[in-house]
């Protein structure tokens, strides 16, 4: 029967496509260049028509689809060893904005309109033209841009604030169900996950997500949206602590008359202070 034909190709075609689409990798999905656009077009409506057109070979179709894959396989092993291959297949970028100033012939060049650009870079954020200092067309169709100095968001290094490397928060739960090998990568066990959501008041089964982060802290997203979970609160409450506790030392040195005892006071409070230095930008929620 036709129709049986015709699932038996669909599925043959649809199988090899997706083994030739994993080895050709990412890019195949992503931006694309113009010569993965050719490709991809061509080995799609391949694929259709040697998965409907019964009357053609089905072999024929096949060795279609693999002349059109392993060509742009090689050329893509070609394009990692030469530059100019690549500028050749892939295209290269081009500067439309440099020290501020809109360079008009390479917009032309790249059949550019100017409401194209101010198009491009309200993508990016970007509402006013005297706010860039440098924008580059890339060979992805992708427009890059550099803010002037003084228009950049302040980052912690620009304040001089000390920070931490991240780390990705890690799953525990999901749907309901307890995530054993995040749960172990994040150092905790399902006790302490269980005594946790005991504090909340809160089962296993009625999370959708929970996450701990690197410090710690687990966060709950339930089914229950109107349910009202309280944000981890150890960080700010351990750092009233610390501050307490050096707020007591100093109180303590100035209400001694003892020397020795005053000396030891003043000298702890100034670890106290140098410890605080230390992990303030930790425990800051």
């Amino acid at each position: 029967m036709d129709w049986i034909h015709i699932v038996i190709r669909a599925l043959t075609a649809l199988v090899t496509l997706f083994i030739f689409t994993r080895i050709l990798g990412k890019k195949q999905i992503s931006q694309l260049t113009f010569f993965e656009y050719i490709t991809g077009i061509v080995i799609g409506d391949v694929a259709g028509t040697t998965s409907t057109d019964i009357e053609q070979h089905f072999f024929h179709g096949i060795l279609a689809m693999t002349v059109w894959f392993i060509v742009p396989l090689l050329l893509e092993m070609l394009t990692l060893k030469s530059k100019t291959l690549r500028h050749w297949f892939e295209g290269k970028g081009r500067v439309l904005i440099k020290d501020g100033k809109v360079l008009e012939d390479n917009l032309k060049k790249e059949r550019y309109t100017a409401d194209e650009l101010l198009e491009q870079l309200r993508t990016k954020s970007v509402f006013r033209l005297a706010d860039v200092e440098f924008a580059m067309l890339e060979a992805s169709g992708e427009l890059s841009v550099l803010l002037k100095s003084d228009k950049q968001p302040f980052t912690p290094a620009h304040l001089g604030v000390k920070t931490v490397a991240e780390k990705p928060s890690q799953t525990v739960i999901m749907d309901g169900v307890i995530q054993d090998e995040p749960l172990a990568t994040a150092g905790r066990s399902r006790g302490w996950l269980h005594t946790e959501l005991d504090k909340l008041g809160i089962p296993v089964e009625n999370v959708f997500l929970a996450q701990v982060d690197m410090f710690g802290d687990l966060t709950v997203d339930t089914y229950d949206d109107k349910l009202k979970i309280p944000q981890p609160s150890q960080r700010p409450l351990l750092l009233a602590t610390l501050k307490k506790c050096q707020a007591d030392l100093e109180l303590f040195a100035l209400a001694t008359t003892h020397e020795r005892a005053k000396a030891m006071y003043s000298e702890s409070s100034r670890q106290m202070q140098r410890v605080l230095s230390d992990v303030e930008v930790l425990l800051k929620a």
